[in-house]
């Protein structure tokens, strides 16, 4: 059984682009995740993001040492037109993640990476608000996984060009402060764990 306590995060790098090429082209990331190949592909969508070049903010999922899933946050405000779709708060983050291996999903995992993604990435940055979520309408597994980390049902959303509605979520800064002891100095940013030592958005967040 996979260990919560574990979980941590790292920039994505260049070099990590065959592993996340071979979790987008598994049937369980794919049904809900539409960055898959080609590889061409793969490479625009996240090299810029690598580069600092697109604003949003790749990091690989760690149990241990061991990657095993993609997770990304933005600004909403940077994409307009999704903006312009959900209409949220003006100082939101949004969020994106799957797991990719195997083993790993369904085990429990979605939520507490929520959390510590939150806490450590997320609401270290003390002009974010709130972070929403917006898996596919029909992703129940997903949704239980993010009300279980703390997001609340906020509005159905039909964003153009994706096929299916999305079921937005919300969490505040201040439902997280005060629940998680470790986020009461989030006023204040902090490193985010795997970035001690140096060194828009798919269209549905997978389950994890």
């Amino acid at each position: 059984m996979p260990n919560a306590d574990e979980i941590g995060f790292r920039p994505l790098a260049a070099a990590d682009l065959p592993l996340l090429r071979r979790w987008l082209a598994t049937d369980f990331v794919r049904e809900w995740y539409d960055d898959g190949p080609p590889d061409e592909a793969i490479a625009r969508e996240y090299l810029p993001k690598i580069r600092g070049e697109d604003p949003t903010r790749p990091f690989l999922i760690l149990l241990g040492e061991r990657p095993i899933g993609y997770i990304q946050t933005y600004r909403i405000a940077d994409s307009p037109d999704y903006a312009s779709a959900v209409r949220v708060d003006a100082d939101a983050a949004g969020v994106d993640l799957f797991i990719g291996e195997a083993d790993c999903i369904h085990r429990g995992l979605g939520a507490p990476i929520l959390r510590r993604f939150l806490c450590d990435i997320v609401f270290a940055a003390a002009d974010v608000g709130s972070c929403v979520i917006g898996p596919a309408a029909g992703n129940a597994i997903a949704i239980r996984a993010y009300e279980k980390a703390g997001f609340r049902y906020l509005k159905t959303v039909r964003v153009p060009g994706e096929p299916e509605p999305e079921y937005l979520m919300r969490i505040a800064r201040a439902d997280v402060v005060a629940t998680e002891p470790a986020a009461r100095e989030l006023t204040a940013p902090r490193p985010a764990i795997g970035e001690r030592a140096g060194n828009r958005r798919s269209s549905h967040a997978a389950p994890p």
